[in-house]
């Protein structure tokens, strides 16, 4: 009797998962460049070619897409919510969605993509493909086209902040990087007011 395609889409899941988490454990304790793919393997308890099934490169073990999740999220805000507002609320949800264990390894991977020269290339291609699946949706979302100027800036801009939150966690772990990307994006969404100090 063979499992049923859910259950086999579960177990490739799990497999998954457990690789990629042995692999940023690894990643942190000896580095990412002095980390050999074996290693992860071994870590794993599967074989390499198991590694190279799941993970086509050694920078894939970190550059995991997470924005299905997110898209998913942005779908489900109701229509009314502005650009900002819609962003600010679907990373809300897909944060309040993760464990705790899912949280510190996201934040594990940003910091890994942000500091690890090997892994600036892709991270600089992901930021692009970022940039234009959001601005799709934001165009279908605003019924506006998706090379409208406006919401070009708009997309930049919203971008722009959570590069800025990630940047700033990076060189200051001790920031509640969730809270603070939360923060940062209802300021933008408030237009980014700048009040200066009196006196």
């Amino acid at each position: 009797m063979t499992d049923r395609p859910g259950l086999r889409e579960r177990k490739k899941a799990r497999t998954r998962a457990l690789i990629q988490k042995e692999a940023l454990r690894l990643f942190r304790e000896q580095g990412y460049a002095a980390t050999t793919v074996e290693q992860v393997a071994a870590a794993a308890e599967v074989a390499t070619s198991t590694v190279f099934r799941y993970f086509a490169t050694k920078e894939e073990l970190v550059m995991v897409d997470q924005f299905p999740p997110f898209m998913e999220a942005l779908r489900g805000v109701p229509p009314e919510a502005g650009p900002v507002a819609a962003v600010r609320l679907a990373m809300r949800a897909v944060l309040e969605g993760q464990t705790a264990e899912e949280r510190i390894d996201g934040l594990e991977r940003e910091r890994l993509m942000l500091t690890v020269p090997e892994l600036w290339a892709a991270t600089l291609g992901n930021v692009t493909g970022v940039l234009k699946k959001l601005r799709d949706a934001l165009a279908e979302r605003e019924g506006r086209p998706a090379d409208d100027p406006e919401l070009r800036d708009v997309t930049g801009a919203i971008v722009g902040v959570i590069m800025g939150v990630w940047l700033e966690w990076v060189n200051d772990p001790s920031i509640d990087a969730t809270t603070e990307l939360d923060r940062a994006l209802s300021h933008l969404e408030a237009g980014l007011p700048l009040p200066r100090p009196a006196g």
